[in-house]
């Protein structure tokens, strides 16, 4: 690798705009990744940070929750085949409440749930809900920005249902909205309060709930299968995909992060390509004097592979100190599995990048580059 080391020292110029190119490339990539991550997790974090392996949900909803309705028979059944302590009831609706004593209108997702039950998250702030206190909920931390704290008092505007803040949790969203969680009484009381409200008393009034959480393994998930066939068995990352708007949003920045290897692959390609082709009499002079080909190969590879790795360290820096000073509520979020995930494809795309220049270097013939010198 000396002859590498000592050709990126003498053309300094030459290579640092490289680095400089591929450093913008990568903190582009990383940026958007941890974007993407970000965005995912604040649309579904409520489902994906529950204990549950799998929802029963109504058959043809489309594996959404808000389309589907069950009603406590269902749930009973399903306890008796996967266990009462592996079984929890959920019911999802989003709706817009307000603040008493204001006109400002905030969009939410209300859970219903046991307050007891392994679903129910744990309150960072306030106290919990119980099953036997009604008018009582706990928020997500989000809510605070819009003014919320602990004794405020929140006004259903759909039902005209008032609930007082007990506390409050983190990390609760569902479809970019903070997740506002009730128990199962005031639940059913809300949900009689639409039905009254919509003038279609009897509608529905058994199918209480949305979805029906479990935690199965795969002979209980086949037994639940055969014994509801009106029903459907979907697994979590299912659930999360069926978000309205998840697989749009991901599917657009997954493709802006595919384009972005693919440019900075053939950035690296034309960039050495031409470097390459400046170099073909130097290349020629050395082959003339009995350095191997594969010595050659390696000298380049290991330029691309120095320039990648140092750009990609620098721009892991750069993406720290950006993620400290971004506003709390930017959905930002680079797991250490994502990073290595990505960084590696970044080299691979890099590496694959050089391939046009080892293939110029192989083709360089000794005799033709030595004659093109002389001249």
């Amino acid at each position: 690798m000396y002859l590498a080391i000592r050709e990126m020292r003498f053309a300094k110029v030459r290579y640092s705009l490289i680095a400089i190119i591929m450093l913008l490339v990568a903190f582009l990539v990383l940026f958007v990744t941890g974007l993407a991550q970000g965005l995912a997790y604040d649309n579904g974090a409520s489902i994906q940070n529950m204990d549950a392996t799998h929802f029963m949900m109504e058959k043809d909803s489309n594996h959404r929750f808000t389309r589907s309705q069950l009603s406590k028979e269902a749930a009973v059944q399903a306890a008796s085949i996967a266990g009462q302590e592996n079984v929890q009831p959920l019911s999802i609706r989003m709706t817009t409440v307000m603040t008493e004593g204001t006109t400002a209108k905030l969009d939410v997702t209300l859970f219903g749930m046991d307050p007891g039950g392994w679903l129910m998250p744990k309150a960072t702030e306030g106290a919990a809900i119980t099953s036997s206190a009604t008018g009582q909920v706990v928020v997500d931390r989000k809510l605070k920005d819009s003014g919320v704290g602990l004794g405020t008092i929140l006004v259903d505007q759909a039902s005209g249902l008032k609930w007082t803040v007990s506390g409050f949790v983190s990390h609760e969203s569902f479809s970019h909205s903070p997740v506002i969680l009730l128990n199962l009484h005031d639940w059913q009381q809300l949900q009689a309060k639409t039905i009254t409200r919509s003038g279609t008393e009897g509608a529905g009034e058994d199918k209480i709930y949305n979805a029906i959480a479990l935690k199965a393994n795969k002979h209980q998930v086949e037994q639940l299968v055969t014994a509801f066939p009106d029903s459907e068995i979907v697994t979590k990352a299912e659930a999360v995909s069926a978000i309205p708007g998840y697989k749009e949003e991901q599917g657009s920045l997954w493709m802006m992060i595919v384009f972005l290897f693919i440019i900075s692959s053939f950035v690296l390609a034309v960039f050495f390509y031409v470097i390459t082709i400046q170099k073909s009499s130097q290349f020629g002079i050395l082959k003339a004097i009995g350095t191997r080909t594969a010595y050659l190969i390696r000298s380049v590879t290991f330029q691309v592979l120095l320039l990648s790795t140092g750009s990609l360290i620098v721009s892991m820096l750069l993406i720290q100190a950006v993620e400290a000073v971004l506003p709390a509520g930017m959905p930002f979020q680079l797991q250490p599995s994502t990073l290595v995930y990505t960084s590696g494809a970044f080299i691979a795309m890099s590496l694959a990048g050089s391939l046009l220049s080892i293939w110029k270097v192989t083709r360089i013939d000794a005799l033709d580059a030595i004659g093109r010198s002389a001249a």
